[in-house]
C-alpha cells in the first residue's frame, strides 16, 4: 500500500468525478493522501475534502505562484486553517524563479514567513522549489530545527547530500520515469531509503506509461517501481518503506 504525500485533489480537473477518483485510490493501493493548499481557498478546499474522507490530510500555504494580491490577513488565514486537526503541514510554500522573476523579494518573504508559521505551530513543510535552489537552501538553513520534504525535487545531488544531512526528506514524481531523468537518477542514488518519499503531483506530471493524461495517486506503482529498481528493492519493500517515512514526517501513526 502507498502513502501519497503530495496530490491536489482540490484542483479544477477533478470537478467532475473528485468523489470516484478519491473513493476509488484505496482499492488502487493507496493507502493515505496528504493534499497540500496552494492559496487560501485551495487550502480551505483540501480542509474540506480530508474532512470528507478519513484516509486523507492537508496542507495549508501559499504557493509561490500565488503571492500576487494576497490580502493582508493572508498569514493568520493560513494560521487559522491549519488549525485543523486533519492539517499535518504547512505547504505547498517555497520558491518558483522559472516563470517570473519579478517579485523575487515578495517571494521570500512570503516563503519566510510560512517557515515561521510553521515552526511556531511545530508543523514540518512542503517545499516547492523551480529554478531558485541556491535561495531556498539559504533560507531553510536559517532555521535549523525546521523539517520537511522539497517536493518533487529538482536540484543537484550536493545540495541533496547537504539536505539529507540536515534531517529534510526529498519527494520523487512523475519524472523519475522520464527517458531524460539523468539529473533526477543522480540525486536518487545519494538519497538513502529512509529519506525518499513518493508523490504524484496529481492531476499534473503523470508518469510513464500513462504520461499525458491526468495523473491520480494510483500512478504511484510507476514510480515507485522504478525507484524500486534503482535502489535494488522489491517495490512492495519500496511502498512500506516510504510509507514509514512519510507517518514520520508528518506525525501519522
Amino acid at each position: 500500500m502507498f502513502f501519497e504525500t503530495h496530490a491536489h485533489y482540490d484542483d479544477s480537473t477533478f470537478d467532475s468525478d473528485r468523489e470516484q477518483v478519491i473513493s476509488a485510490l484505496r482499492d488502487g493501493g493507496v493507502e493515505f493522501v496528504i493534499n497540500p493548499g496552494c492559496d487560501i481557498a485551495s487550502s480551505m478546499k483540501a480542509r474540506e475534502i480530508a474532512l470528507l474522507h478519513d484516509f486523507v490530510w492537508f496542507a495549508a500555504g501559499i504557493h509561490p505562484e500565488e503571492i500576487a494580491d494576497l490580502p493582508d490577513d493572508w498569514c493568520e488565514r493560513i494560521a487559522e486553517i491549519s488549525d485543523s486537526s486533519r492539517c499535518v503541514a504547512i505547504g505547498e510554500i517555497g520558491l518558483d524563479y522559472y516563470w517570473d522573476t519579478s517579485m523575487k523579494e515578495l517571494q521570500k518573504e512570503v516563503f519566510e514567513a510560512q517557515l515561521v508559521l510553521a515552526e511556531k505551530k511545530n508543523l514540518p513543510v512542503i517545499i516547492h522549489d523551480r529554478e531558485a535552489h541556491g535561495d531556498c537552501f539559504e533560507i531553510v538553513s536559517r532555521h535549523p530545527d525546521l523539517r520537511g520534504v522539497f517536493h518533487c525535487y529538482s536540484g543537484s545531488s550536493e545540495m541533496a547530500s547537504e539536505l539529507l544531512k540536515r534531517g529534510w526528506y526529498l519527494g520523487f514524481d512523475g519524472p523519475v520515469t522520464y527517458k531524460n531523468a539523468r539529473k533526477t537518477l543522480e540525486v536518487l542514488a545519494v538519497t538513502p531509503p529512509e529519506r525518499i518519499l513518493i508523490e504524484t503531483d496529481s492531476p499534473y506530471m503523470a508518469p510513464v506509461p500513462v504520461r499525458g493524461k491526468r495523473n491520480d495517486s494510483r500512478n504511484l506503482q510507476y514510480i515507485a517501481a522504478k525507484i524500486a529498481e534503482v535502489k535494488g528493492m522489491t517495490p512492495e519493500d519500496l511502498a512500506a518503506r516510504t510509507a514509514c517515512n512519510a507517518k514520520t514526517l508528518f506525525n501519522l501513526s
